[in-house]
């Protein structure tokens, strides 16, 4: 065919019938997002010159329409084939050219090229080339249209590779990722060159990708200004990694954040941060000067960060925010965010005012409920108390989260939220930093969504971070669970707040973890007594030069007006003076206030002095009928067309027969107790490695349909229609971060049962810091009461040395009960004890963890059961189980009195019975180990006057109870008689791996036991 230029274009059939498909585009910069057919109109009605502009509409079963981003402004006397005539003729050959370019001849697949790339309609077509040479323009657009991939990667390069080359560092010292200088291949010399393109490209217009944004209504742009916008976005103060993200929307999401055209630009009054965040610390050095306080110096941004973040929270509708975080900036974040009363602060300076043991006042907690005056809502705060161990806290905070969101129905996370700081060096070293991110999605552990702030110093006490970490970043940890980081100069505190809005409407939006990096320096050493010049010369000479942040920023609002140099100091002389006047308070402070630095109070728990209402103990039992009601539902499957599997059917039917003969073995036992919990309202919630079925398939609280996937059922939601909830969850394999998760979810409320279950009782090895710093100590160091209790498999079964032991002499040397001193009798004895070991977790009027060293083989021991008689009304746990046959009717006859707890009791008796000396020897079984049942031991030595005294374990001497209870058994006797051991020998390991070894050192210590010249001449 002709057209009117004269120009040949050839005629060519399209073929058979070709249906578009996919995403298509003519004369348009941008792709389509969504799948579907697309037919293209050309307008045949047009006489005159004017805007070119082909319609798009969604053929039958497309999404939706979608506007070109550029629109033509060429005649039809610049492209005359389109028009009316020969449009249908080049929509079929556009149409056919979409399935496969090679169905065209080279000049449509050339036009349609060109046209893709931009080029005008006028300038779309190139005659072919003529036999003698070439055509100098469509070189030119080939080599743009070849280029234009090459475009595309050095935009995503951008977005992969900017935070490498983001000034970070205030010091100008060196890359944040550990670099000695920025560089890399988006800012070398020859950057041009690597993408293949050259000095002569910047001035070229391309098309830009559909996924940007930095064109913003722009289509296309020339190539210098997209290098521009791109090192604006992501290559200055602010360095953003978020590619390794999975999520289309996210990533898009996060780039529309940063990328948009003048989005990060704001007025400088709503961003001046008041003086008193550094006058603070400059006030703590004036009057406390020798003092250790961990200052924020070097991080002052810090603080407009965090209120930032909970400002932003605030107006989306939280209501709560629970925080942890280490001991540097601790007291301004107190003072300044949390909004601590100064002289409740500078009272912990006074070393003569005491409460408890106590804690340095860098690692106390607190909880403030107050205004804030951005949202105009009332916001709890709550800042966890917390050890040295840092990152300790980070599952704590995560469990008492999410302890608020279930008690308050917030499924969402929409009214409860953490946050959680950390140093750069712990944050890259701790472990339980991993632990506590793999929790964060987890059904039972998610608190949807946590905002991480890390205090990025540069430095971990004296060790470079090119020593202490292999990774570029401190915060490298985060992207295992696709968290976007944000890292920024925090001597820039514009794009300091901004990255904190941002990351707080990720959190609003996604309910996704998200890291915010502040990179700053450590102005002074690890303390204000430490010298950081040893180590650190290099950088102390910098920081030395280097003005304070809020210093510099108030110079900047002053030059450019936006407030005078007078206003600026009558707002620092005003905060000096509410300081100074905080201060005289607290020299009239006579004692520490303990409601002043509870991080988690129990309202109403408590008398308004914090003590408890009543020490009496109410009894434990329940009816008749009730054990039976819980009886039938742990034997039953409360739901029907339940297919459970076969061996379980044995198992429920075995419940079965023991509810008909009124006697519990241990699973069913739990059964009662939880169940009776449950339906008294008391919440129940049992976590640890496979505690739905139990390490020794006895528990099977949660039931699988056999023909169903993830079909399951919980018999112990089925009791009552008005039961308190009962949660049983598997967790990840972690020790550590489970049980300070669960130990965080049992600060939240007194009016439940919290259990963590080892899967088996060694495992709480992995946990010792969560234990010794905590749970054993948490009391005495934080006036804080918990009522978490842990389950501890426990027993000699000749499994080896890992699986035996849960080393039961650690948890008694952390008990405080005095050995040497037996303690005054009294009619509320028992309980006042108790006070120092929470049993009975629900029904006594304070909160102490418990230890429950429990079954193995006992579980299936015929003998290890009990009636129920022993759970009914009016009955208590059995501190001590004196021994009732033969023995006990005729206790002059008794020769020796054996002491002992746990499966060893059945051992004994067994033996003892084999020997026929069930008259001569009384077996005493010793179930509350701590605190010590002074006044039950003394009642059954005052019995057995004539006996000898041992203690029988199957632990190694230097292990198990015996270095517990042979002083206290020797006090309560006043040292009339020597305690005698009968046991393994002393050894490094917790038990033998060769079973005829472990049952060879049984029998030696049975016949010990029970041996009555065994200890003959022996003092």
């Amino acid at each position: 065919m002709f057209v009117s230029d004269g120009q040949y274009l050839p005629l060519q059939s399209a073929g058979s019938t070709v249906r578009p498909a996919g995403e298509t585009e003519l004369w348009s910069s941008e792709r389509s997002d969504h799948r579907g057919a697309w037919r293209v109109f050309f307008d045949r009605d047009r006489t005159a010159p004017g805007p070119s502009q082909p319609r798009l509409l969604p053929a039958e079963g497309g999404l939706r329409t979608f506007q070109p981003a550029r629109r033509l402004n060429t005649s039809v006397a610049a492209e005359p084939f389109l028009n009316g005539t020969s449009s249908n003729y080049v929509e079929e050959m556009y149409y056919a050219w979409l399935e496969n370019p090679r169905n065209v001849h080279k000049s449509w697949d050339i036009f349609f090229r060109n046209a893709n790339a931009g080029a005008p309609p006028g300038a779309a077509y190139q005659s072919p080339p003529p036999l003698s040479g070439s055509s100098q323009g469509l070189a030119s657009v080939q080599a743009r249209v070849a280029a234009q991939p090459n475009v595309e990667k050095l935009v995503e390069d951008h977005l992969v590779r900017g935070h490498h080359v983001a000034q970070l560092d205030p010091l100008g010292i060196m890359a944040a990722d550990l670099q000695p200088s920025p560089s890399d291949i988006i800012t070398a010399h020859n950057k041009l060159g690597f993408y293949g393109l050259a000095e002569s490209d910047l001035d070229k217009v391309f098309r830009l990708p559909t996924t940007t944004f930095i064109g913003g209504n722009e289509s296309a742009l020339p190539l210098r200004e997209i290098i521009r916008r791109l090192e604006m976005a992501y290559c200055q103060h602010i360095g953003v990694e978020f590619m390794f993200i999975n999520d289309v929307e996210q990533c898009q999401w996060i780039r529309q954040k940063f990328e948009t055209p003048g989005i990060m630009q704001f007025g400088l009054s709503a961003l001046l941060p008041p003086p008193l965040v550094h006058r603070f610390e400059e006030f703590l050095q004036r009057k406390w000067s020798s003092e250790k306080r961990f200052g924020l110096e070097g991080c002052e941004s810090l603080i407009p960060a965090l209120k930032t973040i909970i400002d932003m929270s605030s107006q989306s509708g939280v209501e709560s925010v629970i925080m942890g975080m280490p001991h540097r900036g601790r007291l301004n974040v107190l003072a300044n965010v949390i909004r601590k009363e100064l002289d409740q602060i500078f009272c912990q300076f006074d070393s003569k005012l005491e409460a408890g043991s106590g804690d340095v006042k860098y690692h106390l907690g607190m909880y403030h409920k107050r205004m804030n005056r951005v949202s105009d809502r009332y916001i709890t705060m709550s800042l966890m108390a917390n050890p040295s161990h840092l990152e300790a806290v980070d599952p704590v905070v995560q469990g008492k989260t999410k302890a608020e969101q279930f008690y308050c129905g917030d499924t969402e996370g929409k009214r409860v939220m953490s946050i959680l700081l950390h140093g750069d060096a712990a944050f890259a070293g701790q472990g339980i930093v991993y632990e506590t991110f793999h929790l964060s999605d987890l059904p039972s552990y998610t608190t949807h969504g946590t905002i991480h702030v890390v205090v990025n110093n540069q430095i971990g006490f004296t060790t470079d971070p090119r020593m202490a970490r292999s990774s570029p970043y401190p915060t490298d940890v985060a992207r295992v669970v696709n968290a976007p980081i944000f890292h920024v100069n925090a001597d820039d505190p514009e794009a300091v707040i901004y990255v904190c809005k941002v990351a707080a409407e990720w959190r609003n939006t996604f309910h996704k973890d998200v890291v915010v990096d502040l990179v700053c320096y450590r102005r002074n050493g690890h303390n204000e007594m430490d010298e950081p010049m040893f180590t650190q010369p290099l950088m102390y000479k910098q920081i030395k030069k280097q003005k304070g942040v809020l210093k510099k920023f108030a110079d900047k609002v002053i030059a450019e007006g936006v407030i005078t140099m007078q206003e600026y100091e009558e707002e620092v002389a005003q905060y000096d003076k509410i300081c100074e006047e905080a201060y005289n308070r607290s020299k009239d402070e006579k004692i520490l206030h303990i409601k002043h630095w509870l991080d988690s109070p129990w309202p109403g728990f408590f008398t308004l002095e914090g003590q408890p209402k009543t020490m009496s103990c109410p009894p434990t039992g329940i009816s008749e009928e009730e054990l039976s009601h819980i009886g039938n539902i742990a034997a039953s499957v409360p739901v029907e067309d339940f297919t459970i599997h076969g061996g379980l059917s044995r198992i429920l039917k075995g419940r079965a027969n023991m509810v008909n003969q009124r006697v519990c073995d241990w699973a069913l036992g739990e059964y009662m107790a939880f169940g009776s919990l449950l339906k008294d309202g008391i919440h129940v919630r049992l976590s640890g490695q496979d505690v739905e079925r139990g390490t020794f398939s006895h528990r099977h609280h949660v039931l699988h349909d056999q023909n169903v996937d993830k079909r399951i059922c919980v018999p112990m939601n089925h009791i009552s229609p008005n039961q308190a909830p009962y949660t049983v969850c598997n967790s990840s394999l972690s020790e550590y971060g489970v049980l300070g998760f669960e130990l965080g979810f049992a600060m939240a409320s007194p009016n439940a049962l919290v259990l963590w279950e080892a899967q088996f009782g060694d495992f709480n090895n992995t946990a010792q810091c969560i234990i010794d710093q905590f749970i054993s100590s948490g009391q005495a160091k934080w006036v804080r009461q918990n009522g978490i209790v842990l389950l501890l498999p426990h027993g000699m079964e000749g499994m080896g040395p890992e699986h035996s032991s849960a080393r039961p002499e650690r948890f008694l040397q952390m008990c405080n009960d005095d050995p040497d001193v037996f303690p005054k009798l009294s009619e509320d004895f028992a309980v006042r004890q108790l006070y120092d070991c929470n049993w009975i977790v629900i029904l006594q009027p304070f909160r102490k963890p418990l230890i429950v060293f429990t079954p193995k083989s006992l579980l299936r021991h015929p003998e290890a059961k009990s009636s129920f008689d022993d759970m009914l009304p009016a009955t208590h746990f059995r501190r001590i189980i004196p021994d009732d046959g033969p023995a006990a009717a005729s206790p002059e006859k008794v020769k020796r009195v054996i002491f002992c707890s746990g499966k060893i009791y059945y051992e004994l008796t067994r033996e003892r019975k084999n020997r026929g000396m069930d008259d001569t020897v009384a077996v005493v079984r010793v179930e509350q180990l701590s605190p010590f049942p002074f006044d039950l031991v003394k009642a059954e030595t005052d019995r057995y006057l004539n006996a000898d005294l041992v203690w029988c374990q199957e632990e190694h001497k230097n292990q198990g109870y015996y270095h517990y209870v042979k002083p206290r058994i020797r006090t309560t006797i006043n040292h009339t008689r020597p305690v005698w051991y009968a046991g393994r020998d002393p050894a490094a390991a917790p038990a033998t791996g060769n079973k005829q070894t472990h049952l060879t050192e049984l029998q030696r210590l049975l016949d010990t036991a029970l041996d009555l010249e065994a200890f003959s001449g022996k003092l």
